[in-house]
């Protein structure tokens, strides 16, 4: 039989050819190809990181009370918008008060009003810094 077991001719001597430039192929795409990579460099801090917890407040707080006067939704809870209990509870004033200003002065004056209370209302409750007490302190 010539064919050293193929199922038809030339196939023993294509099939391995065949064979050898698959698996060169596969194993070309499985290692490295070139110098390892370089080792992380230190992260540099987020620009939270910085912020005193009274100006991350008002970070959060002021854009979403922006939205709230502008006929926005939350979509959600504090939660699902990013904000701890306490900077909801911030933002509910900043809003309420906010909207009384926009009764008597129009949008855009509750849109300022809004701005320098979040930044008043937030330094207020975060000038002693963040939480300090509680059961994900101990």
């Amino acid at each position: 039989m010539g064919r050293a077991g193929a199922p038809w001719p030339g196939a023993a001597k294509g099939g391995s050819v065949r064979a050898a430039l698959l698996a060169g192929v596969l194993a070309a795409g499985c290692g490295p190809t070139g110098p390892p990579p370089a080792p992380a460099s230190p992260s540099a801090p987020s620009p939270s990181a910085s912020l005193s917890p009274g100006d991350l407040c008002t970070r959060v707080v002021a854009p979403w009370a922006r939205e709230l006067l502008a006929g926005g939704d939350t979509y959600g809870d504090y939660q699902s918008m990013g904000l701890s209990n306490r900077q909801h509870d911030v933002l509910r004033e900043v809003v309420d008060a906010a909207r009384a200003v926009r009764d008597e002065r129009g949008d855009d004056a509750a849109v300022r009003s809004a701005d320098r209370l979040a930044r008043e209302r937030c330094a207020a409750r975060y000038r002693d810094g963040g939480p300090s007490e509680g059961p994900w302190q101990r």
